[in-house]
């Protein structure tokens, strides 16, 4: 009976525990699915964090399949079940994802746009640009008198003219080198041979150049042979490099195969770098850009008197070091700490290791200006500056304290006849608005006389500052309230809407080379433009205010309405 009795009991607890193990695997069951809907839901707060985080600063696809929080990924890896369920999500959130990274992109390049100042969508006029519908406009494409034989610098000698300046002296170089051994060592030295004829189109282009250079202006806007010359600098095999002697700064002369040369000035700072406040315009780098950007604005404004200039992608060490004949340059070569390839060469100023031209670690940007003619065929003049400044810390010029200083001027041979005076204001108005203070001296070809253009060169120094306008450059207008009435028109045009100056600038930037490494302008820069461009324009006024014969008029019979002031 006793053990009837324990069977009973045995069989109770039994019953029991299967209960109690019931309710425990119950108990677990809803336990792991409330933790299964748990993983299932947590990804997508976390994710949709992430989302919103990726609508504001677009990611590429490399980037995007690290949205997903460590967190999450370390829940998924712990968690066989919620594997399946966690992969369904992420699929969909990266789908939302790319959806509103697409959104995000284009938005951001929108800003962007607007930011950089990317004009393209809004430049095109009619089916032109605006850089196009400009220079079609009849104040770029004003009738000239025809040019005589004396107006142009340099002209091919005819078979005439040669038969009669030949010389015992030429005679005997005949019998010395006959014309195939010049040309075998010239082959060796690595140029090309020499195969011109008085034919143009065997000319090289900056042989062309040379003799497009006429009385009123350094080249033709339409001449053909602008577009292969600045491909051609850009382009042509550097076969020589050697300092160029005089000036402050470091400049290299550049030897080509066809026997072209051209003027480098190197990067020595960053494009959006501002000068120092604090510096004088005299203690100012020079920038390559600067040299780029002139061209550029001179070609704008309709004047035509700085040669051609465009930027390059150098090798320092094979295009420079490797190549330069310079025993003094090649003894300035260093590397760098970090392995950059520098130099610094031998001047006045700026040329020592505390101030070196240095690669990246060899690549370097450069401004290449094609040479004018040697100054045995072309002699030129230096002119000193009615407005020069003292370049000192202390002194101020004449003009700086004579208000009345023009009128002096004005009594001053070349100053006192024909264009000078006009031409010494264009000059003024391309220095202000590119803020170049650095202007003391000016050059003309001399076979010209008084009567021809002035030679605007070597503007380093232009585009240092954007946020300070520096208004004592535009003295000699201020001063003789004078300017010429194409000058005025252009200006005029050059401030509408249509034909914005910071915007035929960016786009006829874009056209250099260096202009796909990054903008030769930062659009600080070109808001400074239409900034001071206005400036000029109310100085005119100002004049026009007070004084009757503010215009010089060099363009009679052109149409009276435009010289109407904008709205």
């Amino acid at each position: 009976m006793v053990r009837q009795y324990l069977g009973g009991s045995t069989r109770s607890i039994y019953l029991v525990l299967a209960c109690l193990s019931l309710s425990l695997h119950l108990l677990l069951a809803f336990f792991c699915l409330s933790v299964l809907q748990t993983a299932c839901v947590l990804p997508t707060s976390s994710s949709s964090s992430s989302s919103s985080s990726s609508s504001s600063i677009p990611r590429t696809d490399t980037h995007r399949h690290q949205s997903i929080p460590p967190t999450s990924l370390a829940a998924s890896s712990s968690q066989k079940l919620p594997t399946i369920c966690q992969n369904e999500e992420h699929h969909k959130l990266n789908a939302m994802l790319h959806h509103k990274e697409r959104e995000s992109l284009s938005d951001a390049t929108d800003r962007e746009r607007k930011l950089t100042g990317d004009r393209k969508v809004i430049q095109r006029v009619k089916g032109r640009s605006k850089l196009e519908e400009l220079f079609e406009h009849p104040l770029y494409n004003l009738p000239r008198p025809e040019l005589q034989e004396d107006d142009w610098l340099l002209r091919v000698k005819t078979h005439g003219d040669a038969i009669e300046e030949e010389s015992e002296e030429e005679e005997k170089e005949d019998g010395i080198a006959s014309d195939s051994q010049w040309q075998s060592a010239s082959q060796e030295e690595g140029y090309d041979k020499v195969t011109w004829t008085s034919n143009v189109e065997t000319h090289p282009p900056w042989l062309r150049f040379h003799l497009g250079i006429s009385r009123w202006e350094l080249y033709n806007r339409k001449d053909p042979n602008l577009a292969p010359l600045t491909h051609y600098l850009a382009t042509q095999p550097i076969l020589g490099a050697v300092q160029k002697t005089g000036g402050t700064q470091l400049k290299l002369l550049i030897s080509f195969p066809n026997y072209g040369q051209a003027l480098l000035k190197p990067m020595k700072q960053s494009r959006d770098a501002e000068t120092d406040v604090n510096l004088f315009y005299f203690s100012d780098f020079e920038r390559h850009n600067a040299e780029i950007s002139a061209f550029h604005l001179d070609r704008l404004l309709g004047f035509n008197r700085i040669p051609p200039v465009v930027g390059r992608l150098i090798n320092i060490t094979t295009e420079i070091r490797e190549i330069t004949t310079d025993r003094q340059l090649s003894r300035t070569f260093f590397t760098s700490p970090v392995g950059n390839v520098c130099f610094y060469g031998q001047c006045e100023y700026y040329c020592s290791t505390e101030n070196p031209v240095c690669g990246r670690p060899h690549a370097l940007e450069v401004s290449l200006a094609a040479m004018l003619p040697d100054i045995t065929l072309a002699p030129r003049r230096s002119w000193r500056s009615p407005w020069r400044r003292s370049y000192s810390r202390t002194k101020m010029a004449k003009w700086e304290e004579d208000p009345a200083y023009c009128d002096t001027v004005k009594q001053t041979p070349p100053y006192n006849h024909g264009t000078r005076l006009v031409d010494l204001i264009d000059m003024a108005i391309l220095d202000f608005l590119m803020s170049n203070m650095d202007r003391h001296h000016y050059e003309t070809f001399e076979k010209f006389g008084n009567a021809t253009f002035l030679l605007h060169l070597d503007n380093g120094r232009a585009f240092g500052r954007h946020s300070r306008d520096e208004p004592s450059i535009l003295a000699p207008l201020q001063q003789c309230c004078r300017i010429r009435r194409s000058t005025l028109l252009r200006l005029r045009l050059l401030s509408l809407p249509g034909f914005r100056l910071s915007d035929v600038m960016q786009e006829s930037l874009a056209e250099d080379p260096l202009a796909d490494v990054a903008p030769l302008l930062s659009e600080l820069h070109l808001s400074a433009l239409d900034r001071r461009l206005a400036t000029v324009l109310q100085a005119v006024q100002t004049c026009q205010d007070h004084h009757n014969d503010v215009i010089y008029n060099d363009i009679e019979g052109y149409d009276k309405a435009y010289d109407q002031q904008p709205n």
